[in-house]
């Protein structure tokens, strides 16, 4: 099978083939195991986190050589034993621990859900886990009201603009923080009731705690921060008492030391929020969070976002724009070599995609 292989830890936007990545025509395809399905993959979704894996720098590092790669959507085309709730030919996404990036997959049947009619079977791939961390963190950790503000930090990106579509979802009221005029209008156009620019010329210059008490005067009840560094810090001086502060990543690539004063003046909640270590410890409700998901993705109300799409074979490209900032929402790869790639925004819902989960189970079978 085809497969992008990282053979050493470094830079994962040079070329293939320089020593980091390299595009594999022969991998060895995963041998089934007992409750595992194997998938025959029509998409895969790009993470933050697998850059970081590729460079060394996430917190859970694979033996050399490994595929990279954690989310996939595709046909599932061989059950191992004991598997129940799937059969030969079901349109699945699914989460896994590396080996996305290719051709075929295999994954325990408790890590894939069916991806419901409507729904394009490509772009589910980008569904499970910046979705499912948004849904976790905002209804069950944050216990997220309707008429409460949410700020969402690093809000133009996947996990970012999952915030802001769920927040709306459950009636609060959104301020997004980005850089830039055209992501400041992609999430304008998200919902988001009001936006800061930290790179506006209004912005002048300001902390980012000046201008985010310009969009909520009385504080935010709660922060959605998945960024880390000094916004972290900004941020935890702009919330309203009792707020609810959710950690979901370090984008910023500064982990900050947390001021507990300020906890302790406003009666602040820190939660960290880490998606993937309920598939162990509360694996129930992760898995109802997602059926939630993807129900609301089913009936049209929560239409994934895609701004790039790219073959495999670009996989240093994709890298590239998403460490460059260059991406709103998700970044997908198809198994199609000879697809191009495409940057512009995609605001379009899964519903209103040219491929229904029945025309995506014939297309994907002819990109595998």
């Amino acid at each position: 099978m085809r497969a992008i292989v990282c053979e050493q830890l470094g830079d994962p936007t040079l070329p293939l083939g320089s020593g980091v990545l390299q595009l594999k025509e022969d991998q060895p395809a995963p041998a089934i195991k007992s409750g595992c399905i194997r998938i025959r993959v029509t998409a895969a979704s790009l993470n933050f986190p697998d850059a970081l894996q590729v460079k060394g720098q996430y917190q859970v590092r694979p033996k050399l050589p490994f595929i990279p790669g954690s989310e996939v959507s595709g046909i599932v085309c061989q059950l191992g034993a004991a598997v129940t709730g799937f059969k030969p030919g079901d349109l699945v996404c699914a989460v896994t621990q590396g080996g996305a990036f290719a051709e075929e997959v295999v994954v325990p049947a408790a890590a894939a859900w069916h991806i419901p009619a409507g729904v394009d079977a490509a772009e589910a791939a980008g569904m499970p886990i910046v979705y499912g961390t948004a849904e976790l963190a905002l209804r069950h950790r944050a216990r997220l009201q309707a008429g409460q503000t949410v700020l969402v930090l690093g809000a133009s990106g996947g996990v970012g603009t999952a915030a802001v579509q769920i927040s709306k979802l459950l009636g609060a009221r959104v301020v997004a923080v980005t850089a830039g005029a055209a992501k400041a209008a992609y999430l304008r156009q998200l919902g988001a009731d009001a936006v800061v620019d930290t790179a506006a010329p209004e912005a002048g210059g300001q902390r980012l705690h000046k201008l985010i008490a310009a969009a909520a005067p009385k504080g935010v009840q709660v922060v959605f921060d998945p960024v880390g560094g000094q916004a972290l810090l900004e941020a935890l001086k702009a919330v309203a008492w009792g707020a609810q502060y959710l950690v979901i990543g370090f984008a910023a690539g500064d982990i900050p030391k947390v001021p507990a004063n300020l906890l302790l003046v406003k009666n602040t909640t820190m939660h960290g929020v880490f998606w993937g270590s309920y598939m162990t410890n509360n694996y129930q409700l992760l898995a109802d969070g997602l059926c939630q998901v993807l129900d609301w993705a089913g009936q049209g109300r929560l239409p994934l976002q895609v701004s790039h799409r790219f073959p495999l074979d670009q996989l240093p490209q994709a890298m590239a724009d998403l460490l460059g900032r260059q991406v709103r929402g998700k970044v997908i790869l198809t198994m199609d070599s000879s697809s191009s790639s495409s940057s512009s925004s995609s605001s379009s819902s899964s519903s209103s995609s040219s491929s229904s989960s029945s025309s995506s189970s014939s297309s994907s079978s002819s990109s595998s």
